[in-house]
């Protein structure tokens, strides 16, 4: 135990109402908490489909916000707040600090209960990604960030000793998909939310098409009908190129992402998903950069792929991928597939080095 007992809550609350990357980034920081601290009970607020992130963890309630809908505005969030009351929270940990989440703080504030609040930092932010030449140094990670909140509740952790997510078993309905594993299996999310963070498909496809020349088998991932089309079109090179987008529920794509012996992934969701399950991730990066504090939970700095920083030295020019600016928009094409490839079979052979010593 990390501290005296007593000072500890005994019921903590976490929210994070955000994208799928963001949430997936609590996954370690609860992990720490229930490894570390058996005895507390934590309700973790979020949105219904991340529910499957933390069903790998044992005893974690999980409250699914409707807020789009009857959980919206100030009477929706009073509703929330309500309902959340009575569960006999006694710290609450924001883990959003956004218009939503400062509203069901305030709540809890005016009971009295402890809150704290996530500090993004804006201002170092605002310096890392202004117009102009710079020397790059890394922020704080989000995860790290996390870490604080909880030390701040009188729940410090210790994130280096954590044990991650175990993989999973393969249920008949994804094997039918799949097939039975006999090679190294490789998992592409090509698509961002932001065009700036993804990198062109006519160079993905060639990333693939190398990839495939050696024996192994490439998982596509993504959502949405047009990315569900542009992926089958992608699949259809090869039968050791599959798409999975569509053809499995949210909980058995994290069954099957954890059986992956490394993911591929823009500044996206999936290299976060990988990484609780700790799967090897290469991110790559466009206008954003991992020293904005988003580099996939234990995944060196050495497996983020950047664009040609002398060729564009206001890099990065967007914390999140949202801003637009004027040549900037095609840095992503000085990765040369080449380059991709290398590094990833420099990490599946690395893989398989460090299994023949075990």
């Amino acid at each position: 135990m990390l501290e005296n007992e007593l000072k500890h809550p005994k019921h903590l609350l976490i929210m994070r109402l955000s994208a799928i990357g963001d949430v997936a980034m609590t996954v370690p920081v609860v992990l720490a908490l229930r490894q570390q601290y058996p005895k507390l009970k934590i309700t973790i607020v979020s949105r219904p489909l991340f529910k499957s992130f933390f069903a790998f963890i044992p005893d974690i309630h999980f409250y699914a916000a409707d807020v789009e809908n009857s959980q919206t505005g100030i009477r929706g969030l009073y509703k929330l707040y309500k309902d959340l009351s009575v569960l006999g929270i006694d710290a609450f940990a924001d883990l959003h600090n956004v218009l939503r989440s400062k509203v069901i703080a305030t709540f809890f504030k005016w009971n009295k209960t402890p809150v704290i609040s996530l500090n993004k930092d804006r201002t170092q932010r605002k310096k890392l990604t202004g117009l102009k030449p710079k020397i790059l140094s890394p922020m704080k990670s989000m995860i790290d960030r996390h870490a604080e909140v909880c030390k701040k509740l009188h729940l410090p952790i210790d994130l280096s000793e954590i044990k991650l997510i175990d993989s999973q078993p393969m249920s008949t309905e994804i094997e039918r998909i799949t097939g039975k594993k006999n090679s190294k299996w490789i998992g592409i999310a090509p698509f961002a939310t932001y065009e700036t963070k993804m990198y062109p498909l006519s160079l993905m496809k060639e990333v693939i098409q190398l990839l495939l020349q050696d024996e192994v088998k490439v998982f596509l991932f993504g959502g949405g009908k047009n990315e569900v089309e542009q992926l089958k079109s992608m699949a259809s090179v090869s039968s050791n190129c599959v798409n999975i987008a569509g053809t499995l529920t949210f909980q058995q794509e994290l069954d099957l992402i954890s059986n992956l012996d490394l993911m591929l992934s823009m500044d996206s969701g999936n290299g976060h998903m990988a990484a609780m399950f700790g799967v090897s991730v290469i991110t790559m990066w466009g206008n954003t950069h991992p020293f904005a504090g988003f580099i996939p939970f234990r995944q060196p700095i050495e497996n983020s792929l950047l664009p040609d920083m002398e060729k564009y030295p206001f890099l990065p020019t967007s914390v999140y991928g949202n801003k637009i600016v004027p040549g900037y928009t095609d840095c992503m094409k000085t990765i040369q597939p080449e380059v991709v490839v290398k590094k990833i079979n420099q990490l599946l052979a690395q893989s398989i080095t460090e299994k023949q010593k075990k």
